[in-house]
């Protein structure tokens, strides 16, 4: 078999081992990194090259499973636009955690979310009380949103920092 063909298919696979992988262990794993996740995530990067390129150490070989991976998600994001089924296969639901002050028990412990996760992300959305929480969601990406407030509703995001890429280093 062509050397880049076997690099092209041993990086999709894995690609879609880590899809599967992430589906399994849960969107918590994707927005609440600790130093143990780091290192995780340094590890698993590790461990999947020598299954992607084999024992191809070449440039051409790391720029052929990289672009192996940038086609494969591009197609695979493109595949989820256009197929409900595919996308609910991959991505989660978001799930309620708190509804006009009541905790949801249930599924705050079937999330695995600790009760100082919550008043963290409520403490980030400037409430104090879990009365005051008309509603708190735990996104499809690990986030939690909350929407607070009785008569004067006031609903905050919680905002990721953005990081500079090579496209903004000047701005």
């Amino acid at each position: 078999m062509d050397p880049y063909l076997d690099i092209t298919i041993r990086s999709v696979s894995v690609y879609f081992f880590m899809i599967i992988a992430l589906r399994i262990f849960g969107k918590k794993q994707l927005s609440q990194l600790n130093t143990a996740d780091v290192i995780l995530i340094l590890l698993i990067s590790n461990s999947v090259q020598n299954a992607m390129v084999g024992n191809n150490t070449s440039l051409y070989g790391g720029i052929v499973a990289a672009l192996a991976l940038f086609a494969i998600n591009y197609i695979f994001k493109k595949v989820m636009s256009k197929s409900e089924f595919i996308k609910n296969l991959v991505q989660d639901t978001p799930e309620i955690l708190i509804h006009n002050g009541k905790i949801e028990f249930k599924t705050i412990g079937r999330l695995g979310i600790t009760d100082d996760e919550l008043k963290e992300a409520m403490r980030e959305h400037g409430v104090e009380f879990y009365k005051d929480v008309k509603l708190a969601m735990f996104e499809i990406d690990g986030s939690i949103s909350i929407i607070s407030g009785d008569n004067h509703l006031k609903q905050t995001h919680h905002k990721r920092k953005i990081h500079k890429t090579l496209g903004n280093l000047n701005n």
